[in-house]
């Protein structure tokens, strides 16, 4: 078909919902417009799909929703003893989250799988522990993370827990492509309650034993009871679903000075007091740094909206505010875990930590510095809760914290994607423990950048969209691939790691890189820096990871400056 035989389509198939319709008329005088919803569909990988808003093939909206949640279906009932486990599904704040989950729930029924539906909005780090709790043979949770509003998703998780792999995505992406839009029906919801189809999660049958998981994660608990009352937060939940959870946990556990934001403190689809719900943008905290200054606190906590990332800003000695990097949060997680199980003896000798391959090296040394593993896996949490699953399963390493530098962080095994309410209950005992010596949590990450060396790290995002975006970002991969630098920022490539063809290239030499195929590409530099290039799996964009090191700052600072201005021109 064409591109306007596609329109066309949708015109005819959905001629009596009105307002797609109407939505589809706003644009038929609009060649580029149609050509953009249409030239392809919305895909759907590991991540699941993600997009924007609106009508046609190319958007986020009911019936790729039904289309997808049929696929799942088809695709889960080939073992159909398994499928009648049920499929777990959650949602956040975001625009349709509700009705897209209704509608998922609903197709899943009619086409004879059980749907447990959460009742109000949920965490993503909740269905992932539903799943499990549950027993379920697979979960759903509708959201678009940290985008911006006018993006919604659909994510799909395993039995484990953690999002579908490469090989699961591929089968339903094939039976979603084979069927057609008008084949999604949805069941009467009266009668999915009556069969026993749908049945709806209140707030005791996952919530209680979720929260009382979470606070097992604690190393210190003592060190809660004692410093939590005097440690003061802010915390904002940026509209979303961490408001309840973050702020339970952190009573239960001691910590009963947090101050909320207010005017963030509910669901907002609108995210009407920001730009982007995004904990790595510093504008997400302008509410937040104004109460900090009111009532005297000295952190400040922020959550995305589906609440699998923290954002953390502290005040330094001088009373200056300072939002610390994913990199840096991770990395205090990381020796606050290792330090305090080592001085308790409790670290075990088989001990593990998990990273991907475009966060921060210092993870590597500090790791190296407590004689516990590091593991890297590509971008996406996934990949850290596939190797949890391998530790327990082969019994050769103990799981105890696993990070993105995209202020994704995990310490249990219980859940098994990024932990919003986790991280809050951490980095609050790293700060009692840090008031408890009478520093700032400002002081901790500078005590480890002189112990193990500054680092650097910078993320160059340049936006491509559309039909044209997509051909560039090809073009710039495949350029890469055929020639790629022999020095970038005046360091030279030692090595090459091209995770499409699963080889790491030194010395005129290939080895494996052991890790899945994906479109990646590592270019490893001297003195221990290195940049990554990586097109992003769920908005139309190519990123740049720039790291670099150096024992002094200003030098690090300098360097990475360097790296890139030197890596961007390559995107040229």
């Amino acid at each position: 078909m064409t591109i306007q035989e596609r329109f066309a389509q949708w015109m005819k198939d959905f001629a009596q919902d009105q307002e797609t319709v109407a939505s589809l008329e706003e644009i038929r005088n609009n060649p580029k417009e149609i050509e953009d919803r249409f030239y392809t569909e919305l895909s759907f990988g590991t991540a699941g799909m993600r997009g924007v808003l609106g009508a046609g093939m190319n958007r986020m909206n009911k019936y790729n929703v039904r289309r997808a949640t049929k696929g799942l279906a088809e695709y889960l009932l080939q073992n159909p003893e398994e499928a009648q486990r049920g499929v777990v599904i959650a949602y956040d704040s975001r625009r349709f989250s509700r009705e897209f989950a209704w509608d998922t729930a609903l197709v899943l029924c009619q086409e004879g799988v059980p749907a447990y539906l959460f009742d109000a909005l949920r965490p993503v780090p909740v269905l992932s522990y539903a799943v499990r709790h549950l027993h379920a043979i697979a979960g759903v949770v509708i959201t678009a993370s940290h985008n911006p509003p006018q993006y919604n998703g659909y994510k799909v998780y395993g039995e484990d827990g953690a999002q579908v792999g490469p090989e699961a995505a591929e089968g339903i992406t094939k039976i979603i492509r084979a069927t057609q839009y008008t084949d999604c029906k949805l069941m009467d919801i009266k009668e999915a309650l009556e069969k026993g189809l749908l049945k709806i999660i209140g707030n005791k049958e996952v919530d209680d034993d979720y929260v009382a998981q979470i606070k097992t994660l604690s190393i210190n608990p003592e060190l809660l009871r004692t410093e939590g009352p005097k440690l003061n937060i802010v915390y904002t939940p940026l509209h979303g679903s961490g408001n309840v959870p973050v702020r339970r946990v952190l009573k239960e556990v001691g910590l009963t000075n947090v101050a909320v934001v207010k005017e963030q403190e509910m669901p907002d689809p609108n995210f009407s007091t920001i730009k982007v719900p995004n904990p790595e943008d510093p504008g997400a905290y302008t509410l937040a740094f104004k109460l900090a200054e009111e009532v005297g606190a000295s952190v400040i906590f922020a959550t995305d909206p589906d609440c699998d990332r923290l954002g953390v800003a502290v005040k330094d000695g001088a009373g200056e505010w300072h939002l610390l990097t994913g990199n840096q949060i991770g990395c205090v997680l990381l020796h606050y875990i290792l330090s305090s199980k080592q001085k308790a003896g409790t670290l075990p000798k088989d001990g593990a930590a998990v990273k991907s391959i475009v966060s921060t090296s210092l993870a590597n040394k500090i790791c190296e510095s407590y004689g516990v593993a590091m593991f890297e896996t590509l971008t996406g949490f996934k990949f850290i809760g596939e190797k949890i699953q391998q530790f327990m399963d082969k019994g050769d390493h103990t799981f105890l914290f696993g990070f993105e530098e995209s202020y994704g962080f995990l310490s249990s095994t219980f859940v098994r994607d990024k932990d919003g309410v986790n991280a809050s209950l951490l980095i609050s005992e790293v700060a009692c423990a840090c008031m408890a010596e009478g520093i700032t949590l400002y002081d901790r990450v500078q005590q480890i950048f002189r112990e193990y060396g500054y680092y650097v790290e910078k993320v160059v995002s340049t936006t491509l969209p559309g039909k044209d975006g997509l051909t560039r970002m090809k073009e710039i991969m495949a350029g890469l691939r055929t020639n790629p630098p022999e020095e970038i920022g005046g360091l030279k490539v030692t090595a090459v790691r091209d995770y499409l063809k699963g080889v790491r290239i030194a010395d005129g030499k290939e080895e494996p890189t052991g890790l899945p195929v994906s479109d990646v590409l590592y270019f490893e530099l001297e003195k221990g820096c290195w940049v990554c290039v990586r097109p992003s799996g769920t908005e139309p964009k190519i990123k740049l990871y720039v790291n670099s090191n150096d024992a002094d700052k200003e030098a690090a600072e300098a360097l990475n400056e360097k790296l890139c201005e030197a890596s961007e021109s390559l995107m040229v």
